[in-house]
C-alpha cells in the first residue's frame, strides 16, 4: 500500500498536469511533514510549481490546494503559508493507516528478503594478535546491524570476516613462551595471544632503543630490530609453506579463533563465512601478475610491482614487494576477488573499517575497477570514528584497552545492580534474571555505540549507557515494556487479536505519534542506503519519548468511547511493534519485564 507520502506526490503530480500542462517528476515534488506550528499534516514545496503555473507562490498554492481537496479524498483542508501548501489528511486515512500497521505486527516496515540484490558485509575481522576490545565491540555492532537493515530493507545479505596473520605473537611467544598454551594458564586463547602481541611491541621498542644508542638512526634501528627481522623471517617461511611454521601457525591461531567465538556468541553477532588472508593472498598476487602482464600494472627495476592511479587524483601503490611477499593491499585484492566468485549475483561488498583506512579502500576499489569488476563503483568502506575514553585513545600493543569480555560482563553486572537497588525483581521469576540482566545490559552498550552517526568518533560512557533516563537503550526497553503490559492487561498480546478499526479522530498528540511509527518503513530503507543504524535509534527513541508522554495524557483501558479505546490500544500496539523491530535491527533484544 502506497504511504501518504507518496500518494500525495503522486496528486501533486497530476494536479499540476491538469491545471498547467506539466507533469513535474519526483524529484521535482517535495512532500515534508508540516511544522507543528502551522495546521496540517504534509506540506508541499509550491516555489517549484511558479514556473508552470506564471503565477505567484502564494497563488500557486492555493490553485493546488482547491484542485487536491476536490480531486484527492485524502486531503480534507489546507492552508497556504508563503510557498508552502499546508495540507490536512483525513480520520479516514490515519485510522485505516493505524489498523493496518497495527495488524501487521512484526512484519511492519519490513520488505521481502531476497527482493532486492545480493550484498555483502565484512565487520569484526579483527587482528589475531589481539584480543578483542571496545573498539571492536562498535565494529562488530555496526556491521551486524547494517546487515540486519540491509535485510529488512529487502536485500539478501552475507555476513563475514577475514581471518588476519599473527607473525608477532608467533615470534613473542616463541621467545618468551615457554610452550604454554591457552590449557596450562587457564586463559582464553585470544588473551594469551594478545599477550605475546604486547610483549613484541615491548621487546621491539627496547631493541630500538639499544640500536639507537649504538649510533644508529631511529629508521635504521626500526628496520634492523632482531625481533621484527624474526618476525619477517617467519613470515617469509609460513608463505614459503615450512612445515614447522605452518603448524604453530594453525595451533595459535585455533586458540584465537577459540576465544573469539565465545566473545561473538555473548554480543549475540554471527557470519556466514569466514575468509582466511593465508588463502586469499595467494589469489591477490596471482591477480597482481594478471594485471602486470595485461599492462594494468607496471615493474619496477628492483622487481616491485606497482599500480599508477595518479589519473583519479590518488597516487602510487605498492602491490607485490621486490622480494615476492604480498602487502595488505594484494591480500584484499584476493580477498574482494575470491567473494565475487564464491557469491554469484553479489551486487556489493560492504566493509567495516574505521576511518583510518579511508585511503586504502579508495585504492583498492581503484584497483579491481582496473581489473575489470564493474561491480567496484558500488563497493563501499563503512568508515567509522574511534571509541575513545576519557583518559584518551586506547592502544593495543601497549596493553591500554578496555577488553570487550571485560566491558560485557560490567554492563551486565551494573544492569543487576541497578534493578536490584530499584526494586524490580520481586515479580519476576528468578531463573529470568540472569537473561533479563544481559538484554538491558548488553542492549544499552549496542545502543550507546549505534545512536552515533558511524562517521562520528565518540566517547564512550558506561555509566551513561545505561541510564533509564534520557536517550538511552535502558529507556526504551522499559517504555516498551510498559506497552507490552498494557496490551497484556488488555488481552492483546498477539497482533491478529486487532480487531479492524472504525474512523475516529485523533488529536494531534495522537497523530504525531502516529505519524512517527508510522515512518519505520521510510526510516529502514535510508537507513540501508545510507549505511546508517543511528537513524534508526534514534526513531526508536523518538517514538518510545513521544509513547511516554502520550500515555500519561490519554487513557486507554478506562477510555469509555469504545472505538477510541480500540484506536488507542492499536496505537499502543503499532509504537510496541515498530520499536521492537527497529531495536531488534540494532541487535538489541527487548524484555517483556523488567
Amino acid at each position: 500500500m502506497l504511504n501518504i507520502d507518496s500518494i500525495l506526490s503522486d496528486a501533486v503530480s497530476d494536479a499540476c498536469d491538469f491545471l498547467f500542462s506539466t507533469r513535474p517528476d519526483n524529484k521535482q515534488i517535495s512532500v515534508q511533514s508540516t511544522r507543528p506550528e502551522f495546521i496540517g499534516e504534509r506540506t508541499i514545496v509550491v516555489f517549484t510549481f511558479t514556473r508552470f503555473s506564471k503565477k505567484s507562490p502564494e497563488d500557486t498554492g492555493t490553485t493546488l490546494g482547491n484542485h487536491l481537496v476536490e480531486h484527492c479524498e485524502h486531503i480534507t483542508a489546507f492552508q497556504v503559508v508563503k510557498g508552502f501548501l499546508n495540507l490536512s489528511i483525513s480520520d479516514e486515512y490515519w485510522s485505516s493507516e493505524l489498523s493496518r500497521a497495527a495488524r501487521e505486527g512484526s512484519g511492519f516496515g519490513l520488505q521481502p528478503e531476497g527482493s532486492k540484490p545480493l550484498v555483502m558485509v565484512e565487520y569484526s575481522s579483527p587482528n589475531t594478535n589481539k584480543p578483542l576490545h571496545l573498539g571492536h565491540l562498535r565494529n562488530n555492532f555496526l556491521g551486524y546491524s547494517v546487515s540486519e537493515i540491509l535485510k529488512a530493507a529487502g536485500h539478501s545479505v552475507a555476513k563475514v570476516q577475514i581471518i588476519i596473520h599473527i607473525c608477532k605473537s608467533m615470534v613473542a611467544w616463541k621467545l618468551f613462551g615457554n610452550g604454554e598454551t591457552p590449557a596450562t594458564t587457564g586463559e582464553k586463547g585470544d588473551k594469551l595471544v594478545g599477550r605475546y602481541y604486547v610483549a613484541f611491541d615491548k621487546a621491539f621498542k627496547s631493541e630500538v632503543a639499544d640500536l639507537i644508542a649504538s649510533g644508529l638512526t631511529e629508521d635504521e634501528a626500526k628496520d634492523k630490530a632482531p625481533i621484527l627481522l624474526a618476525a619477517r623471517d617467519l613470515l617469509h617461511k609460513w608463505e614459503a609453506g615450512d612445515e614447522a611454521v605452518r603448524n604453530l601457525w594453525s595451533t595459535m591461531n585455533g586458540w584465537v579463533y577459540e576465544g573469539f567465538a565465545s566473545t561473538y556468541t555473548e554480543m549475540g553477532v554471527d557470519f556466514d563465512k569466514l575468509y582466511y588472508e593465508s588463502d586469499t593472498y595467494l589469489i591477490g598476487k596471482s591477480h597482481v601478475e594478471s594485471g602486470l602482464a595485461s599492462g594494468v600494472f607496471n615493474q619496477r627495476v628492483d622487481g616491485s610491482i606497482w599500480v599508477d592511479l595518479t589519473d583519479v587524483g590518488l597516487d602510487e601503490k605498492l602491490l607485490l614487494r621486490k622480494d615476492g611477499t604480498a602487502v595488505y593491499m594484494t591480500q584484499d585484492i584476493g580477498t574482494a576477488i575470491l567473494r565475487f566468485e564464491d557469491y554469484a549475483g553479489l551486487d556489493r561488498q560492504i566493509y567495516t573499517v574505521g576511518n583510518e583506512q579511508e585511503y586504502h579502500f579508495k585504492v583498492l576499489f581503484e584497483i579491481l575497477k582496473k581489473l575489470g569488476f564493474e561491480q567496484a563503483s558500488r563497493c563501499h568502506h563503512l568508515s567509522y570514528g574511534m571509541v575513545e575514553l576519557p583518559e584518551g585513545k586506547m592502544k593495543s600493543r601497549e596493553g591500554t584497552v578496555v577488553d570487550a569480555d571485560d566491558l560485557l560482563l560490567e554492563m551486565k553486572t551494573t544492569a543487576a545492580d541497578m534493578a536490584r537497588e530499584a526494586g524490580k525483581l520481586e515479580h519476576i521469576p528468578s531463573d529470568e534474571h540472569d537473561e533479563l540482566f544481559k538484554n538491558v545490559g548488553y542492549g544499552a552498550l549496542k545502543y550507546f555505540l549505534l545512536r552515533v552517526d558511524p562517521k562520528k568518533s565518540m566517547m564512550f560512557d558506561p555509566k551513561g549507557s545505561i541510564d533509564f533516563i534520557g536517550n538511552t537503550g535502558p529507556y526504551i526497553q522499559f517504555n516498551y515494556v510498559r506497552s507490552r503490559s498494557m496490551l497484556r492487561n488488555a488481552g492483546l498480546e498477539n497482533p491478529s487479536d486487532l480487531s479492524p478499526l472504525s474512523t475516529v479522530h485523533l488529536d494531534d498528540t495522537e497523530r504525531s505519534l502516529l505519524m512517527t511509527a508510522l515512518s519505520l518503513p521510510s526510516t529502514i530503507e535510508e537507513a540501508a542506503r545510507s549505511y546508517d543504524p543511528s537513524l534508526v535509534a534514534n526513531l526508536c527513541y523518538d517514538i518510545m519519548k513521544s509513547y511516554s508522554s502520550w500515555y500519561q495524557d490519554h487513557p486507554i483501558l478506562k477510555e469509555e468511547n469504545e472505538d477510541l479505546r480500540s484506536a488507542r490500544l492499536a496505537l499502543c500496539a503499532l509504537c510496541s511493534s515498530a520499536v521492537k523491530t527497529g531495536m531488534s535491527l540494532l541487535g538489541v533484544t527487548m524484555p517483556e519485564r523488567m
